[in-house]
Parts: structure tokens; C-alpha cells; sequence
């Protein structure tokens, strides 16, 4: 069997799966998508002191504006997971939680750490393909309608939601010299250029999602871990944040690449 029957395999499995799962697909990948927002936001809950006590002591800030920091991370994510997995208000909800992002990013000085600055910006790509998911449900009431120029936004939104999913598997990349870790770069690698220029996108972002998901629950096993460990909350912090950018991507293999993509222009040649 040569190497283009084993991928038109792969992809006849591919299309099989998306037959199968079509009406279920969307609705676990929002959940995938905003988990890392609904643990966040229930986190803030029950870590209220703690977390109020770091941003006091970090930024000198007092009492009363920490707390405000918490209750505004607190009640921001939940609201705005409800929204979504509800499906009101989406793009507004999809811009509070990029403004919960950018404050986090700011208040617990991610922007100096590059692991875990890219992690965010891959969070925020989830959400712009949940933007490019709203606005193309926005306008399904115009079917059979010619909206190209309309759409353009959706299609750059992809675009750009597809390259920011790229760069959760950059953070997991280990350079060392073990058989294991060179295999896992190179197909993990070969995969991200995939889904970044949209070139046999649903397969790549199916592939990648199943390599995720284990990556995930082998080196993100919080559960194994007591809760009383600060290692338990680090690793439930990052398996979260892994199973949101697997929400994104699942969002790419229901939502299809978009216009931006080499799959698309396939099929004007």
C-alpha cells in the first residue's frame, strides 16, 4: 500500500468519524474549549484568600483592589462560560474572556514567561475560532445567499485561530536527545505546519487532538497527585489549559479550515 492510499485511508476514517459525531462535535469542543475558564473561575472561588493575598503582595495594590481582581477573574469566566455552552451573547462573551486573558496575562506576569505566554495566545486562538463559529451561525439564516466579502473577516479569524492552536504544541516540544522526544517533535511539528497553513486540516487537527488528549492525561495526571501538593494545582492549571486548546481544535475539524488554506484553494485548481 503506497503512501497516498494510506492517507486517502486515513482521511476516508477521518470523514467517517465527522459523519458519525457531526451533531455532538461542536458542543464538546466549546466545552473543551472554555474548561480552562469554568476551573479558573470555580478556582477563584475557593482559593479566594490566596489568590487575593499573591496580587496584594505582587502589585502592592491593598485589599479592596485585589479582591476586586478575583471577583472580577471569578465572575468574568463564569459568566462567560455560561454564554457560550448556553450559545447567547457568544461574541461578547468571547470578548470578556479575552479581556480575562489579557488581565491575567498582565497581573500574573505571563508576558515574561514565553511556556506559558504562548499557551495563552493559543487560548486565544480557541476563542477566535469560536468568534469565526458564531458569526458563521449568525448567518446560516441566509443560506444559499453569496456572502463572500461578508465572510472574509471569519475566514482571517481562522486563519489566525489556527496559527495561535499551534503554539500550545510548541511549549510541549522537548529537546533532548532520547528516540522518543525526536519523534514526538518531528510529527508534532509536521502536524502544526499542517493546521497553520490548512493543508489536509481536519486529518492534521483530528491527529493532533488524539496525540494531545494522551500527552495530556500521561504527563497532566493531577488526580494522582494530593490536593494538598502545589504540584496538583500546577498540573490541573496545565491539563485544563490542554484540553481548551484540544477544544480549538476540534472546533477546526467541525468548522473545516476556512477560506484561508491551502484545502481551499485545492479546489479552485
Amino acid at each position: 500500500m503506497g503512501q497516498n492510499d494510506l492517507m486517502g485511508t486515513a482521511e476516508d476514517v477521518a470523514d467517517q468519524f465527522l459523519r458519525v459525531t457531526k451533531q455532538y462535535l461542536p458542543h464538546v469542543a466549546r466545552l473543551c474549549l472554555i474548561s480552562t475558564f469554568l476551573e479558573d473561575g470555580i478556582r477563584m472561588w475557593f482559593q479566594w484568600g490566596e489568590q487575593r493575598d499573591y496580587i496584594d503582595t505582587t502589585w502592592s495594590c491593598g485589599y479592596l483592589l485585589a479582591s476586586s481582581f478575583v471577583f472580577l477573574n471569578l465572575l468574568g469566566q463564569l459568566t462567560g462560560c455560561v454564554l457560550v455552552l448556553s450559545r447567547n451573547f457568544v461574541q461578547y462573551a468571547c470578548f470578556g474572556l479575552f479581556g480575562i486573558i489579557a488581565l491575567q496575562t498582565i497581573a500574573y506576569s505571563i508576558l515574561w514567561d514565553l511556556k506559558f505566554l504562548m499557551r495563552n495566545l493559543a487560548l486565544g486562538g480557541g476563542l477566535l475560532l469560536l468568534l469565526a463559529e458564531s458569526r458563521s451561525e449568525g448567518k446560516s439564516m441566509f443560506a444559499g445567499v453569496p456572502t463572500m466579502r461578508e465572510s472574509s473577516p471569519k475566514q482571517y479569524m481562522q486563519l489566525g485561530g489556527r496559527v495561535l492552536l499551534v503554539l500550545m504544541f510548541m511549549t510541549l516540544l522537548h529537546f533532548d536527545a532520547s528516540f522518543f522526544s525526536i519523534v514526538q517533535n518531528l510529527v508534532g511539528t509536521a502536524l502544526m505546519i499542517l493546521v497553520a497553513i490548512g493543508f489536509k486540516t481536519k486529518l492534521a487537527a483530528l491527529t493532533l487532538v488524539v496525540w494531545l488528549f494522551a500527552i495530556n492525561v500521561y504527563f497532566n495526571a493531577f488526580w494522582t497527585i494530593p490536593v494538598y501538593k502545589p504540584m496538583h494545582d500546577f498540573l490541573k492549571y496545565d491539563f485544563f489549559q490542554t484540553m481548551s486548546v484540544i477544544g480549538g481544535l476540534l472546533l477546526v475539524v467541525a468548522l473545516g479550515p476556512g477560506g484561508v488554506s491551502m484545502d481551499e484553494k485545492k479546489k479552485e485548481w
